[in-house]
């Protein structure tokens, strides 16, 4: 058989007809409800306790910190009130030894130092105002804590949350261990380390990155209602989306507020139909899962995220290079190859290595539409050592990466395509665009990888044409930073307490009496930049 020939069959292997798209999408809504009814299922449908979304009108400063691996970023976001915002950041990275700490106050305390000295750096003027009125106030310890900031909480680890601003860590991941931590609420461990700085903070909020992405790009959309869903399409993927707390069967722990009737859930959908009711499944599929440390699990983010297509292509790439009936990256004598020299590839090229390519060489595959695929050839000698590969070869090559990623825009439609459906945005009898934000390498890098989303869209029952021109799919601006800090406005919302505006007034009121000029002075400073947050129901 051909090299062409070979090609094909494989690439006829990866489709994802119209029909499986229909048949995937109805197994999703069913599996969205199944998970909405108990625990223990494929989709987790995670409550998140975040009541709301933004409507692109909130002002006011936040701040939003995010551990997400060995690198902790601190953010202030100053909401400007019309969709827009400036932001503010620093990064550091987390001492190993802190990694594995001995007491999770160690690894806490670090992370409210970071926070500190961010505040020192760039909030300068409220942290001293801070300061003066704490040393001013009268109270028994000799200050008043107040929170000028209510702060997000990124924190990328599993956590079993409780409350918009409560959860406690099941197990670390990427490279921690600090089993003193496990079991513990983590907001309440670095709350207890900022309170000791005396920090003017608030952990109002824990924070996962899908959802921050669905508040982000509801603030910055010019949509009238906020998005439905917010999507990572990037080394993982997941959803989170709005739903009607009376579709939330299983039962609901914690406080939360009930005045919108909505609450944003964290769908996992990197879970979806691990049965494999639906879900293709080549040989290759069953390979590359097999190598993983979790097989059976996170079946739908196997065939979707950037972490898993590299490998994929890789492993298809490897068998047809053992096919002995064809010739791939192979010449008898430069006769054969257009490029007059034969193709050899280096011994230590990481095609030979699991997990060698990196899924960007799908993206180099897919937007390469020179005559002779010149740029994919060149790509391929580069980063796999592949020396004067043949026109024919980078053919094949294109043809099935194409066909991986083509598998996985579709894929990714189904999800989308079903919350769009469960939404009922649909069927309200107006003409409104859908939003959907998305964040994450494929979608910002991958050729067509939206066309693609867009044309499976189209073939879904109940979307077609029509719904589809209604979806507006569009990049969210930094879920982790400016995502978490409109969850930081939500929380605040919902609290009991008096804002922060009464405290402060009641704080002036106190100086005052206590005949300190400066003091007064330092708070309405502060007070200005503490707007009333304001939040729409989905």
């Amino acid at each position: 058989m051909s090299l062409l020939a070979e090609t094909e069959s494989i690439v006829k292997q990866f489709e994802f007809t119209d029909n499986d798209v229909n048949k995937s999408v109805k197994e999703f809504l069913r599996q969205m409800d199944e998970g909405l009814e108990k625990d223990g299922t494929s989709l987790s449908q995670i409550p998140t306790y975040v009541t709301g979304v933004p409507k692109g009108t909130e002002k006011g400063l936040y701040m939003a910190v995010d551990l997400g691996g060995t690198n902790f970023r601190v953010c202030s976001v100053k909401l400007n009130g019309d969709t827009t915002f400036n932001i503010t950041s620093d990064k550091v990275a987390v001492p190993k030894e802190l990694m594995r700490a001995k007491k999770a106050e160690e690894l806490f305390a670090f992370l409210a130092l970071q926070i500190k000295k961010f505040l020192e750096k760039h909030h300068g003027d409220h942290f001293e105002a801070h300061i003066r009125r704490r040393m001013t106030v009268s109270s028994p310890d000799g200050y008043r804590d107040e929170h000028v900031f209510h702060m997000g909480f990124t924190f990328s680890f599993p956590v079993q949350q409780v409350g918009i601003n409560k959860g406690t860590l099941i197990r670390w991941t990427k490279g921690f261990d600090i089993p003193d931590a496990i079991g513990k609420d983590v907001c309440a461990l670095l709350q207890t380390e900022i309170d000791k700085l005396h920090l003017p903070v608030k952990v109002a909020a824990l924070v996962n990155d899908t959802v921050g992405t669905l508040m982000a790009y509801s603030y910055t959309s010019p949509g009238s209602h906020g998005a439905v869903l917010g999507a990572i399409f990037g080394t993982g993927t997941n959803g989170a989306y709005v739903e009607k707390l009376s579709n939330l069967k299983k039962p609901l722990v914690g406080e939360y507020d009930t005045s919108t009737g909505d609450m944003v859930i964290n769908i996992e959908w990197g879970s979806f139909d691990n049965q494999l009711n639906v879900l293709p499944n080549t040989p290759w599929d069953e390979a590359l899962d097999k190598e993983t440390p979790n097989p059976g699990i996170q079946m739908y983010e196997k065939r979707v995220s950037g972490m898993f297509l590299g490998e994929l292509l890789r492993l298809v790439i490897i068998d047809l290079m053992k096919n002995p009936n064809v010739s791939l990256f192979r010449d008898e004598n430069s006769s054969t190859n257009d490029r007059r020299s034969t193709t050899d590839i280096a011994e230590t090229s990481d095609l030979y290595k699991p997990w060698g390519i990196d899924t960007s060489i799908l993206s180099h595959a897919a937007g390469d539409h020179t005559p002779k695929l010149s740029v994919l050839r060149d790509t391929l000698q580069e980063n796999l050592q592949i020396s004067a590969p043949a026109y024919e070869d980078a053919q094949a090559f294109k043809a099935i990466a194409g066909a991986i990623g083509r598998r996985a825009a579709r894929l990714a439609a189904v999800a989308i395509g079903a919350v769009v459906l469960k939404s009922g945005r649909l069927s309200d009898g107006t003409n409104d665009p859908i939003d959907v934000g998305v964040d994450g390498s494929l979608v910002e890098n991958y050729p067509y990888f939206e066309d693609m989303i867009y044309e499976a869209l189209r073939v879904i029952d109940g979307i077609g044409e029509e719904g589809a021109k209604r979806i507006r799919i569009g990049l969210a601006q930094d879920g982790s930073g400016v995502g978490a800090a409109l969850i930081a406005l939500v929380a605040r919302t919902m609290e009991k307490n008096a804002p922060t505006d009464e405290v402060l007034g009641e704080l002036r009121t106190e100086a005052k009496a206590a005949g300190s000029k400066d003091t007064a002075a330092a708070t309405t400073a502060v007070s200005d930049e503490s707007d009333k947050p304001g939040v729409t129901s989905a």
